[in-house]
C-alpha cells in the first residue's frame, strides 16, 4: 500500500459511498493516485513491456488497462493500491503492483506442469501434419481424385460416342439385312457394349484401389491425431476447471467464491477467458486480505490504441461488464456504491416535440437522454408518452435514436403506414443527416468510413470493430466549422449499425476524434453532441417527399 502525503489531499473529502464501476466520472482522490501511476509508467525503467508510445521497446504493441484503488488502513490513514490486467511484460509479478488473484506463472506450479503437457501434445500433433509423409499423403489423395474424376469422365464421353455408333448401325442395318444377319451383327455390337463396361468397371476399381490404399495410410495417421486432439481437449478442459476453482474471491464479509461458482449463475454459464485477471479484482482482493477498506477505483488504459476496441492513451474507462460485472457483484456485496446511473431517467423533465402529425404518422424532435422505446429499467420514452397522448392509437416504432441523441424521428400511426415506412428504411432511401461537435481538430473536409462493427461480447453494450464477424457500417461525413478545440461535422450514415456514428467518430480507423460527451467512447460532458437533424422520406399514403429540420441544441 502507498499512502497518500497530507498535502496531496489537503482539502479533498473522501467518497461516502464507493465507485460504481460501470459507468463513473473518477473522484479526485482517485485522479491523484492514477496521476501518480502514470508518472510511474512514463518514467520506470523495470518493466520491459511495448506499449507502442514511442519508447523503443521490442515486442508486439499492447495497450494495457490499469487500475487504481483509493483505501483506508485500521489506523484511518488514505492510500492506494495499483494493479494492471492480465500480464505485464509477460509475468504477473512487479513490484508497486499488488499480485493476481491467482498466480498460474509460479514455479512448478500445476499450470505450468500441465501446459508443458499441452505444449508436447501439441508438438506431437505438429510433428505429425507437417510431416513429409502425412503432407506427400494428403497431396496424393487430392491429386489422384482429381484425376480420377478427369480421366473417368473421359472415358464416359468416349464410350458414350461408342454407344451412338452402334445405335446408328443398327438403324441404318436392320432394313437391310436378313433377320439372321442381323442377329449376328445385334451379337457382336453388345460384345462391344458389354466391354465397354468392363473397360470402365476396370478403371473405376483400379481409382478406388489407389484411392483407398492411400486413405487407409492417411486414416491410419488421422486415427493417432484424433487421439491426441481428443486428449488435449480433455487436459485442457480439465486444466480450465482446474484454474476456475484456484480463482477464489473475497468480500467484506470474508466470503470465497471462485470463478466457477460465479459464472454458473450466469447466461454463459461458464467463466469467459481471462476472467478474474482485471485490475479491478485484483485490487480488492488485495484490499480484503490486508483488511483495507475500499473507498474508490478508477480504471485508464495506457499505450497505442488498439485495431478493434475505442481505448485512448491516458483515458479513464468503466470496469468491463462481461468479465468483471459477475465478479464483482460478489466483491461488493453489502459495499454501498453510487448510484447506477443508469437507472436514473435523465430525460424526465425534458420536453418532447412534435414537429408533424396527420393520421398516418407523427415526427418529433426526441431530447437527449430520452429512451425511444420503454427499457428494462426505466418505462418512460417517446412511445410511451405518445401513447398516453394518442390514448386510442398504438404508436408503432420505425426507428431508434440512441438515448444520449437528439433529433428526428417518424413514427408510424397504423400498420399499413409502418410496412411502408419500414420499407423506405430498409431499402435506405430514407435520407438522414446528424450533426455532431467532436473533441479536436479534423484536418481533411469530408469522406467515407467503412469500418466493420459487431458487439463487444466483453463489454456490452459496447461496439468493436471487426473484419471478420463485423456487420458492414458506412458513414458519409463533412466537416462544417472548425473551432479552437473542436469540429462541427454533419454525418450522412449509409447503415444502421448500433453506435455507429460514435464508434467511427472515435476509431483509429475513423476520424480518431471521438464525439464531445461521448461517455462510452469518449468522456463524459454535459451531454452527448450528436443530433439527428435532418429527415426526409416519403409519405405512405399521399406519397410525397416530406423534409423536416431541427437545429441543434448546442
Amino acid at each position: 500500500m502507498l499512502y497518500f502525503s497530507d498535502n496531496e489531499i489537503k482539502g479533498v473529502t473522501p467518497p461516502k459511498r464507493f465507485t460504481f464501476p460501470f459507468f463513473y466520472q473518477p473522484h479526485k482522490l482517485s485522479e491523484i493516485a492514477a496521476e501518480k501511476l502514470q508518472n510511474y509508467l512514463q518514467s520506470q525503467t523495470d518493466i520491459i513491456h511495448n506499449f507502442g508510445l514511442g519508447d523503443a521497446a521490442e515486442g508486439p504493441v499492447i495497450g494495457k488497462m490499469f487500475g487504481v484503488l483509493v483505501v483506508e488502513d485500521s489506523y484511518g490513514r488514505l492510500g492506494y493500491l495499483w494493479a494492471f490486467s492480465g500480464k505485464l511484460g509477460g509475468t504477473n509479478l512487479h513490484k508497486k503492483f499488488v499480485p493476481p488473484v491467482f498466480d498460474m506463472l509460479t514455479e512448478n506450479s500445476f499450470f505450468l506442469k500441465e501446459e508443458e503437457t499441452l505444449n508436447a501434445l501439441n508438438a506431437k500433433i505438429e510433428e505429425i501434419e507437417n510431416s513429409s509423409h502425412y503432407q506427400k499423403l494428403m497431396a496424393d489423395i487430392k491429386s489422384f481424385t482429381e484425376k480420377s474424376v478427369k480421366e473417368t469422365d473421359l472415358l464416359k464421353k468416349f464410350l458414350r460416342k461408342n454407344k451412338l455408333q452402334r445405335n446408328a448401325i443398327r438403324q441404318a442395318q436392320k432394313p437391310v439385312l436378313e433377320t439372321t444377319a442381323f442377329a449376328a451383327l445385334d451379337e457382336e455390337l453388345i460384345k462391344e457394349s458389354l466391354a465397354d463396361k468392363r473397360r470402365l468397371k476396370a478403371l473405376t476399381e483400379q481409382w478406388q484401389h489407389i484411392l483407398a490404399t492411400h486413405k487407409e495410410a492417411l486414416g491410419t495417421l488421422d486415427e493417432v491425431l484424433n487421439g491426441l486432439r481428443k486428449e488435449r481437449k480433455e487436459k485442457s478442459a480439465s486444466l480450465q476447471n482446474q484454474l476456475f476453482s484456484q480463482y477464489t474471491f473475497l468480500n467484506k464479509n470474508g466470503q470465497h467464491k471462485s470463478l466457477k461458482d460465479i459464472f454458473s449463475a450466469t447466461a454463459f454459464g461458464r467463466p469467459p477467458a481471462a476472467a478474474g485477471e482485471c485490475a479491478t479484482p485484483k485490487l480488492l482482493q488485495y484490499a480484503f486480505i490486508y483488511n483495507l477498506k475500499p473507498l474508490a477505483m478508477a480504471e485508464f488504459w495506457w499505450g497505442a490504441s488498439p485495431k478493434s476496441e475505442i481505448r485512448k492513451h491516458r483515458q479513464f474507462y468503466p470496469a468491463c461488464t462481461g468479465k468483471c460485472q459477475p465478479i464483482l457483484k460478489h466483491m461488493l456485496q453489502d459495499i454501498e456504491t453510487d448510484e447506477n446511473p443508469l437507472l436514473i431517467n435523465l430525460g424526465e423533465s425534458k420536453k418532447l416535440e412534435i414537429v408533424f402529425e396527420d393520421e398516418y404518422l407523427i415526427v418529433v424532435n426526441k431530447p437527449e437522454e430520452l429512451l425511444s422505446v420503454p427499457g428494462i429499467n426505466i418505462q418512460d420514452s417517446v412511445y410511451t408518452r405518445l401513447k398516453n397522448i394518442l390514448v386510442t392509437t398504438d404508436p408503432i416504432i420505425v426507428h431508434r435514436l440512441d438515448m444520449a441523441t437528439s433529433g428526428l424521428l417518424v413514427i408510424a400511426k397504423t400498420k399499413e403506414a409502418h410496412k411502408h415506412l419500414q420499407r423506405q428504411f430498409l431499402k435506405r432511401t430514407v435520407d438522414k443527416r446528424y450533426t455532431a461537435l467532436l473533441s479536436g481538430i479534423v484536418t481533411e473536409d469530408e469522406g467515407e468510413i467503412n469500418l466493420p462493427l459487431r458487439g463487444d461480447l466483453d463489454d456490452r453494450p459496447r461496439q468493436m470493430v471487426c473484419y471478420e464477424y463485423g456487420k458492414k457500417a458506412i458513414t458519409k461525413w463533412k466537416v462544417i466549422t472548425r473551432f479552437e478545440s473542436a469540429t462541427k461535422v454533419h454525418f450522412w450514415p449509409l447503415t444502421g449499425r448500433t453506435h455507429q456514428l460514435r464508434m467511427h467518430a472515435a476509431h483509429l480507423d475513423g476520424l480518431n476524434t471521438p464525439i464531445i460527451g461521448d461517455d462510452l467512447y469518449g468522456t463524459a460532458a454535459n451531454r452527448l453532441h450528436l443530433h439527428a437533424g435532418y429527415l426526409e422520406f416519403t409519405h405512405p399514403k399521399t406519397k410525397e417527399r416530406l423534409s423536416f429540420e431541427v437545429k441543434e441544441p448546442f
